[in-house]
């Protein structure tokens, strides 16, 4: 686990039950980069993280689910899920959108996050009233080989363009890296690799 990261994500946090304001670090689940991300998501630091669930295709992604929801709950820890209502409300978990769109998920279902690529979809995800959006890759990144990063200038300037949201980075986010990001426009930081223990 990257120690500096964690350090960013500790710093000036609530714990992650009291008040409305999302954790600052966020595991996000990959069935190629972290195909257990169960052991990673027990080290995140009690009452200050949250994981997305992702694992779309992947067949026993409901076990995996339940064991998540199971280590958030005695973690303290805020599980969200994507793009499956059904498995949230099973889990109780809150949603993951993508891009801002609903897509079967009931108007509230708890904390609400949401991915972005672009500023349109900061746009959609903040009208569909996401909690903390995931503007994304930060950076190169391993889950996509060869493709750029936005990088400090843009990734900013893009947030920068859809005030009155909280935004976070996702996508070769580190510890060294995330320092380059303005720290006025970053609220947030999700990673795979760097949180895996």
């Amino acid at each position: 686990m990257d120690r500096t990261l964690l350090a960013w994500g500790l710093r000036r946090t609530r714990r992650a039950g009291q008040g409305l304001l999302p954790p600052r670090l966020w595991l996000f689940t990959d069935p190629h980069r972290l195909p257990d991300p169960r052991a990673a998501a027990a080290a995140l630091p009690r009452g200050r993280a949250g994981v997305v669930l992702r694992h779309d295709d992947d067949p026993q992604r409901a076990a995996l689910g339940r064991d998540l929801a199971r280590i958030c709950r005695e973690r303290r820890l805020v599980l969200v899920v994507a793009g499956n209502a059904r498995l949230a409300a099973g889990l109780r978990a809150g949603a993951h959108l993508r891009g801002g769109r609903w897509a079967g998920f009931p108007r509230r279902a708890g904390i609400v996050t949401s991915s972005a690529h672009s500023v349109p979809d900061l746009r959609r995800a903040a009208r569909a009233g996401a909690d903390l959006v995931f503007l994304s890759p930060a950076f190169p990144t391993a889950s996509h080989p060869g493709a750029p990063g936005l990088g400090p200038l843009r990734w900013g300037a893009m947030v920068r363009r859809v005030p009155g949201i909280r935004v976070g980075a996702l996508g070769g986010v580190d510890g060294t890296c995330l320092r380059r990001l303005p720290g006025d426009a970053c609220q947030a930081a999700g990673a795979i690799g760097a949180l895996a223990p």
